[in-house]
Order: C-alpha cells, then sequence, then structure tokens
C-alpha cells in the first residue's frame, strides 16, 4: 500500500484534475463526496455501480480514470495500471493518465514499460519535466539494482502484522524500546477508515528481551491513544518528551493532521496538547524531534511551500517556553512533489521521503548533509537495498551506528506495509602470505609478521608450519579494517631456525604495502610474500668491489654499505665478521695488506654510520679465496681462480678478463654470534604489546 495514502492521506496528496474529470454532476453523488472526502476505498465501489448507469463514452471514461485515481491514492499499484489502462483505451484524453500509468509500472519494478509510457507522456506534454525525470529514475533505478550497496534489509516478522505497521522509533536512549503506527486488531475504538478500508491506526509499543526478542506489540493507553486516527511519533533522547499525529475524524468531512505533544509524568504519558503553530486550514503530521527536544521537523501543505508537501521546521524558544513560527527547508531539500518523513540523525544528517527527487519507485529515502544552523543540502539517494521499486519511508538510526529501521511495502511485505530493519556489515578483509628460505625455498615456521596501519593500530602474527601466515577478522576482532594503509614487516628473531638453515635468518628491512582505502568490497589479499636469507659461512650482499690495487670506497660500494647498515639496524643482535679479498694479481704479502685496509674500510664507514666498532671485524683473506659462483640451490658452478680465469678468457678482449678480477675484489660478511646486547640500549620496556592475530589459515574472509 502506497504510504502516500497511509494515516490520513489529506497529509500527503492534493490531486489535480482537469475540468473533464471535475464534471461529476453525472456521477453518482455518493461516490462524488466520498472521493472529495478522501474515502477512497469507499469510493471504488460507489463509482463502479456508477460506471453501470453512465450512457456517454466520455462520462464512462472519466470514471474509469476515477477509479484508476481511487487505486493509486490507496497504493494498489497493480489495479492501479489495470485501470489507467482501461482509461486510455477508453479515450481517456488527459494525458496524466499516460503519466499515472508510467508511475504505476515503475512502482512495480516494470521499469521497461515504465520507459514507454513516459515516452508516451511526454510526446503529449513536451514541456512537463514530470515525464523527463520519470525516464531518469527507471534508468537510476535500474543501474542501483544491479549494483546494490552493502546494507542488508530484513523484515521484522515478530512485529509486523497482517495489516499495515510502519514508521518506529525509538523510545529510549537505550534503543530497546520501540513505538510504532499500526492499525491491526485491537486499536482504540475499532472503527474502520473508509480511506484504506483498514482499522483507525494507533500508536503501538514493543520492547527489546536481554535476548534480542521483541515483545508482542500493545498500543499506548489513552490518553495518547482514542477513537481517531494516532501515529507518526517522535521522541526525545531522554524519553521525556512524545510528539504525534493526530487527526479527529467526523462523518463526511476532510479531517486534517495535527501535530500533539505530550510530557512524561512519572511512568506515563501526560495529557497531550496540540502545538501552537498548527491551523486548521493546513495539514501538519510526521514530527521529528532533535535530541534535546529544540528543533523539530515535520511535513505540511502550508503556503509558502515548494510543492505539495513540505518539510519545515520550528524551533523551541527556551526563554518564552514556545515553539517558533515554521520555517520551510527550502528548494535545497523540497520539491515539487511530495517531501516527508524527515528524521534528525545524531549527527546532524538530514533523513526524508520523497516522490519529487529522482528515485526507484513511489518514495525513496534520501539524506543531506547539514550545512549550517537549521540547513542542509546535497540530497542523496539511498539507493537499493534501502530503496526499492515501492514506497520506502520513516527510516530511524541506533544512534551513530549504521542500522536501525525503515517502513517499506516493497516484495515481501507481510501486510500493506511492515517495519524493516537495515545494518550495514563491516568490510572483511584479509592479508595472506607466506615467508620462505630464499636460498631452500622452504617455509619458515615461527616468524613474526607485524602489520601497522595508518590508522594507529598495529598487530601480529606468527607463520605456521608451512610458513604462511593471515591477517583476518577473529571473534569480535577485526584486524584489517576499511579505509587504512598497511605496511607488513617480518621479524624472525635469533631462535627461529630450519633443519636446512640451522644457524637461523637475517632479517629484512623490507616492508610491504597493501591499502583498503577506496575499496568498497570484501576482499583477501594474496601473495604478500617475503625471502629471507639464511646465515651461513658466508653472506654476500649488494657488491661491494673496488679499483685496482686500492681500497677507498667508491659511491658504488657505500651505496652497497649502506644495504648492509640497515641489515645491521634490523638484526641488532647480530656481531659480524666484514671479509674482504684481492685477486691475484701482486705479492700474496701485498694482497693480504690490502684486503685488511679494504675490510678496515668498510668497518670504519659503518661506524661513521652509527654501527658499534664492537659489531663488526675487519677481516683480510687476500687472494686466498676467490668468489665461488653458485646456482639456484646453493651448489657451486665455478670458482673465479687463476686458472679458471685465464682458460676462460684466453683469446677474449681485455675488457672480459678484467672484468672477472673486479668481481674477486669484493667484501662480503658473516655472522659471528647473535648474542650482541648494546650497553647503552634504554632500559624501558614497552607497556602494551601489539595485539596478536590468532586467525587459522583455513578460515574464510568472505
Amino acid at each position: 500500500m502506497n504510504i502516500i495514502s497511509k494515516l490520513l492521506v489529506a497529509l500527503f496528496v492534493t490531486v489535480a484534475f482537469s475540468a473533464n474529470v471535475m464534471a461529476q454532476k453525472n456521477f453518482n453523488a455518493d461516490a462524488d463526496l466520498a472521493f472529495q472526502n478522501k474515502q477512497y476505498f469507499n469510493a471504488i465501489e460507489l463509482y463502479k455501480k456508477a460506471y453501470t448507469k453512465a450512457k456517454k463514452k466520455e462520462e464512462k471514461a472519466n470514471i474509469i480514470f476515477v477509479i484508476a485515481e481511487c487505486y493509486r491514492l490507496t497504493g494498489d499499484t497493480k489495479q492501479a495500471e489495470a485501470w489507467y489502462i482501461k482509461a486510455i483505451k477508453a479515450n481517456y484524453t488527459n494525458p496524466l493518465a499516460k503519466l499515472y500509468l508510467a508511475d504505476s509500472k515503475k512502482a512495480q519494478e516494470k521499469y521497461d514499460e515504465a520507459l514507454i509510457e513516459y515516452a508516451n507522456f511526454q510526446t503529449d506534454v513536451p514541456g512537463d519535466i514530470r515525464g523527463e525525470n520519470g525516464t531518469k529514475s527507471c534508468e537510476l533505478a535500474t543501474k542501483w539494482k544491479n549494483n546494490p550497496t552493502r546494507y542488508k534489509v530484513e523484515n521484522m516478522t515478530l512485529i509486523n502484522s497482517k495489516d499495515p505497521d510502519f514508521c518506529p522509533t525509538y523510545a529510549d536512549k537505550k534503543y530497546n524500546k520501540l513505538l510504532f503506527t499500526s492499525m491491526r486488531p485491537g486499536v482504540t475504538g475499532g472503527g474502520m477508515d473508509g480511506t484504506l478500508g483498514e482499522f483507525f491506526s494507533d500508536i503501538f509499543e514493543t520492547q527489546m528481551d536481554k535476548n534480542g526478542r521483541w515483545s508482542t506489540a500493545t498500543p499506548l493507553l489513552p490518553p495518547i491513544n482514542t477513537p481517531d486516527n494516532e501515529g507518526l511519533t517522535t521522541v526525545t533522547k531522554k524519553g521525556d518528551m512524545l510528539f504525534f499525529t493526530r487527526c479527529i475524524t467526523a462523518k463526511n468531512i476532510n479531517a486534517l493532521n495535527q501535530i500533539w505533544f505530550s510530557a512524561k509524568k512519572g511512568n506515563a504519558w501526560g495529557e497531550p496538547e496540540k502545538l501552537p503553530f498548527c491551523t486548521d486550514t493546513n495539514k501538519f503530521a510526521s514530527p521529528s524531534v532533535s535530541n534535546g527536544g529544540t528543533i523539530l521537523l515535520f511535513a505540511s501543505d502550508m503556503p509558502g511551500g515548494q510543492g505539495e508537501n513540505d518539510i519545515w521546521m520550528s524551533t523551541f524558544d527556551k526563554k518564552d517556553k514556545k515553539w517558533g513560527p515554521p520555517v520551510n527547508l527550502g528548494p535545497d531539500i523540497n520539491t515539487a512533489g511530495n517531501d516527508v518523513y524527515p528524521y534528525l540523525h545524531d549527527d546532524g544528517t538530514l533523513y526524508f521521503s520523497s516522490d519529487g527527487h529522482l528515485g526507484m519507485g513511489g518514495l525513496d529515502i534520501f539524506r543531506a548533509e547539514k550545512k549550517g544552523k537549521g540547513a542542509w543540502s546535497g540530497v542523496t539517494n539511498l539507493k537499493c537495498p534501502l530503496n526499492s521499486a515501492a514506497d520506502d519511508f520513516g527510516i530511524i538510526f541506533e544512534g551513530s551506528k549504521e542500522r536501525g529501521y525503515l517502513s517499506s511495502n516493497r516484495e515481501g511485505t507481510k501486510g500493506a506495509d511492515d517495519i524493516w530493519s537495515f545494518v550495514l556489515p563491516p568490510l572483511l578483509f584479509a592479508i595472506t602470505g607466506q615467508i620462505t628460505d630464499c636460498k631452500n625455498k622452504d617455509g619458515v615456521e615461527g616468524a613474526v609478521v607485524k602489520l601497522l596501519g595508518s590508522d594507529g593500530s598495529s598487530v601480529q602474527t606468527k607463520t605456521d608450519a608451512e610458513g604462511k601466515y593471515k591477517f583476518a577478522e577473529n571473534g569480535n576482532s577485526r584486524f584489517v579494517n576499511s579505509n587504512t594503509s598497511y605496511v607488513i614487516t617480518s621479524d624472525v628473531g635469533k631462535e627461529v631456525v630450519t633443519k636446512k638453515a640451522t644457524n637461523g635468518f637475517v632479517n629484512s628491512s623490507s616492508k610491504l604495502k597493501v591499502t583498503t582505502v577506496g575499496v568498497e568490497d570484501a576482499r583477501t589479499f594474496k601473495g604478500l610474500n617475503f625471502c629471507l636469507v639464511p646465515i651461513e659461512k658466508e653472506i654476500r650482499f649488494p657488491d661491494v668491489n673496488y679499483e685496482l690495487a686500492k681500497w677507498d670506497l667508491t659511491p658504488a660500494a657505500q651505496d652497497s654499505l649502506n644495504f648492509l647498515y640497515q641489515t645491521l639496524v634490523d638484526n641488532p643482535t647480530f656481531v659480524i665478521e666484514l671479509s674482504s679479498h684481492t685477486d691475484y694479481r701482486g705479492p700474496d704479502n701485498d694482497n693480504q695488506v690490502l684486503s685488511e685496509k679494504r675490510a678496515q674500510s668498510c668497518v670504519d664507514y659503518l661506524i661513521s654510520k652509527g654501527i658499534p666498532g664492537e659489531r663488526m671485524k675487519a677481516k683480510g683473506y687476500g687472494e686466498k679465496r676467490p668468489l665461488e659462483v653458485r646456482d639456484g640451490s646453493g651448489a657451486v658452478q665455478y670458482t673465479l681462480s687463476e686458472s679458471y680465469i685465464n682458460k676462460e678468457t684466453k683469446g677474449q678482449p681485455k675488457e672480459v678478463y678484467e672484468a672477472l678480477m673486479f668481481k674477486n675484489r669484493r667484501t662480503v660478511f658473516s655472522v659471528l654470534s647473535k648474542d650482541y646486547v648494546n650497553p647503552n640500549a634504554p632500559k624501558d620496556v614497552p607497556k602494551t604489546k601489539p595485539k596478536t592475530s590468532t586467525t587459522s589459515d583455513d578460515e574464510d574472509v568472505e
């Protein structure tokens, strides 16, 4: 059922008929009166009887159109579609029939068919913006339906009945009590509303127990509920003030909605009072009060608005203890259509429903950002699934959390309108990788992997038997957050060894980067791997080579030593030997001295960078240890000995010979011990430790 016809439809609908529609003097008088008083449910059957008595084709076509209007205004889009088609076939000439037929098809998610009808309407009335907007809405709706947001929407079956239930509001700051509007059996007075063929509405209350289940809803007691229509409530954060909509009905009159106020007295609500700005000549409904109770938003058809119904604001003057005159929110919010059901979020954001902004069907829910005192702009459609082809309205949030309730008559609705819950599930991310032995390709077990986030988060885990690691959600903890950039580092520690790397590994300063900024889908970031160098007799690093017969460091050699410097920083317990070598030219004694000077030049450079001298030992080996060239498995392929070089370069240009000799003039390092303790290191121990991830690799983040 279309909410435009919900709870005293007079608030939301102003019907503008052409002259031939208003020429109803040949219609049954009772049908005319029922329609004029917006008793659409009663008017349908009366007009069907009037149709059987009509003689002229034009008169019959007019009656068919008005019947279609009655179905539209009671929200029965399926019947409305059928009767608009009948009216067009009966040569009803007003192009509104084509427009409303398109609207009815759109409200049933028949977007392709609706596009055809909007085009027909535009052909008849080229300057009417409603045709153009209808076309745009269908195109957007199709796009949003095919690419929904991450919100999850679910019918609140424990609360809803087979009758209309809608517009919940939180009744306390604990968010475990709801008030909502319902037309179910048990309402006060038990009268039937001729507009919808439903019971008059009442305000019902339900409370959540400790297990999260809602209790059976019960109507509020008098003086809040009466035999008239009550509903569309809002309560202050303290739960001490209740604002609601009431319509005092009488036979054969066009009743108007008014906003009423009640203060809490003990555990009961006091005698309601009508707000002073509510006049008898206009309609006021759907209030939403700010947390402090000083700002009230509501819907009204007061003069000075932008369209059929607008959102207005009144401010409470604490000094005079009066509500000020209503102020229209202006064209940034209000349209030529219906802008209704405002809701003020705790953060100041305005939510409301509208059929004037581009949407998916009937009423869509929109949000607007607060831009100043009493002003909002930047209207945005909440898209699918919070919106649907049907009517979506009356949204509320549980404080600052991305969850709450809304009202809708979408597919799956139990009654004419239902209350639906919604929640935005957290984006679940995972990061996986492996730490392996660079030489043997085996996984390294027990290595620490650290995850440092741009949001200040820090978490670590250890690799499993295969060297694999994983950061993912673990119970109530999420280690990989949305909109965060991460740096991943590894730390093996001196106790981590393997069967093939019995002396352990050299920690690397390598850092991997990954980001979830802008990522809108759950994802596992895979392949973030590290390769660690095992500690062996001799460890090569970026080449430190020398010019012939020289020991001073070239710029290239200094760059290589900078790598070694970082390795010593990353492995603060290492004591190393820096071993330098020469080629085989020159006397052995000269080469021995030269190699020692080369080694010492490296030690001196690293000391200048801040590495303690006691962590390094300079050792020269002269020409006694020519370079061994190994394959991927570590096996020696050949040695750059004098005989090998002479053989391989025989008949070759001198440059080839010099290139091989250059490789022998080198410095490498080896780890002598892993137990160095810096006597100048701070003694303070960190008071907190990083969070530890214990997520196993076989968990599925999706």
